[in-house]
């Protein structure tokens, strides 16, 4: 796919930027509904618009990836106008914290720090972190993060400072291990230790899809789009030839669901 060059100059974007952060100031001052918002009340709006970007960069939707955009910066400078007015911080102190955290944590480009590869960078943000006063490296996990991309970013963080295995055959070997032990739980009629063990053998997937470069939190999601495309079509098709699933059979609507894979 061929991409035009969007690349806007410098005092193009300042303008912009500017243009937002004015009419941000009206909408504060002269909105109902802005006026009456608070960081409290902005956060679950903020998560929504967040999902909304996932959704469309999954779908590799460029345009509609550009608005979300537009949506997420929205809430960025929200945050920070309500910042000003409780004297906290505002867009100015948010961007320049940001710009002193990314030189202090790039010191392979903006100091003498030699690095070979991507990995290396990773170790080096987190021995930096661990300086900045982290209590530890798992600190900056977020405690509200859904379960699969809290232990793909756990994993990553202790990998970032030397805490993983060495070979692939080792981590697919866990896997096995863990899913024997879940199958024996499941097999003794015990639940408590059963949902143990299969939360062992997701946390060993997991790892085992680091291994190979796979986000499982992107590849969960794809199956489930594709589940639902694959059903959707099963209930439609199934619907035009006068049929009504919960009286069909499981081989009627595997026909059904067979003819979804055709049909995509």
């Amino acid at each position: 796919m061929q991409y035009l060059n969007m690349e806007s100059t410098p005092s193009e974007q300042s303008a912009a930027f500017l243009r937002l952060l004015n009419i941000m100031n009206e909408l504060r001052e002269q909105c109902p509904w802005d006026k009456k918002q608070t960081l409290e009340s902005l956060r679950h709006l903020s998560l929504e618009e967040v999902y909304e970007l996932s959704d469309a960069i999954l779908k590799n939707d460029l345009p509609e990836i550009e608005k979300e955009l537009g949506d997420v910066l929205l809430h960025i400078v929200f945050y920070a106008r309500i910042g000003s007015e409780l004297n906290a911080f505002d867009i100015t102190s948010v961007m320049n914290r940001l710009c002193d955290k990314l030189i202090r944590r790039h010191p392979h480009i903006y100091g003498d720090v030699k690095v070979e590869n991507e990995q290396q960078v990773k170790e080096n943000w987190e021995k930096i972190k661990l300086q900045e006063g982290n209590r530890s490296v798992l600190s900056g996990v977020p405690a509200s993060l859904p379960a699969m991309i809290k232990s793909t970013r756990i994993q990553e963080k202790a990998r970032g400072v030397g805490f993983d295995w060495e070979h692939e055959s080792q981590v697919w070997e866990k896997v096995l291990e863990e899913m024997d032990e879940f199958k024996q739980e499941v097999q003794n009629g015990n639940p408590s230790k059963a949902e143990a063990e299969f939360g062992d053998l997701l946390f060993s997937l997991i790892n085992y899809a680091r291994f190979h470069n796979i986000n499982p939190e992107d590849a969960l999601e794809k199956t489930n789009l594709k589940f639902i495309k694959r059903f959707t079509y099963l209930e439609e098709q199934s619907k035009m030839d006068g049929k009504k699933l919960d009286e069909m059979s499981l081989e009627e609507m595997d026909v059904y669901w067979n003819a979804s894979k055709n049909h995509e």
